[in-house]
């Protein structure tokens, strides 16, 4: 997270990180949403894949996403804060999933995203 310049453009806190687990949230800004007045999803979309990012890479060897995919459950506007929850299932070799759960402020189920990893022979830039 110390170099994601995206997630923090996004205002993205993280508020829990261990291995194969990671919390994040984020405020929903006026500049958030799409033209129907709701946060845009691709952005529901970003927090629920920075969570997954920071849960799946727990070594010096660099993870990214070999695909991803989401459901949408409710919408949410300008104020709300949307947290992040996401978690291992499993890992196989070099390949890993998680799930995500992105819920409001009142504990809701906004969405949920699934995420598949892979980890590359590169290793965590200094």
């Amino acid at each position: 997270m110390k170099r994601d310049a995206a997630s923090a453009l996004l205002g993205m806190v993280v508020e829990h990180d261990e291995p194969g687990r990671a919390v994040v949230s984020m405020r929903v800004r006026e500049d958030m949403l799409n033209g129907f007045a709701i946060t845009h999803g691709g952005l529901v979309f970003a927090l629920a894949d920075t969570a997954f990012a920071i849960a799946c890479n727990e070594d010096e060897k660099v993870t990214v996403a070999a695909g991803a995919d989401i459901t949408f459950l409710k919408s949410t506007h300008a104020g709300q804060t949307l947290t992040a929850t996401a978690a291992r299932r499993v890992i196989s070799g070099r390949s890993g999933l998680y799930d995500v759960t992105v819920t409001d402020e009142t504990g809701d189920a906004v969405a949920e995203f699934r995420g598949r990893s892979i980890t590359t022979k590169r290793s965590q830039p200094e």
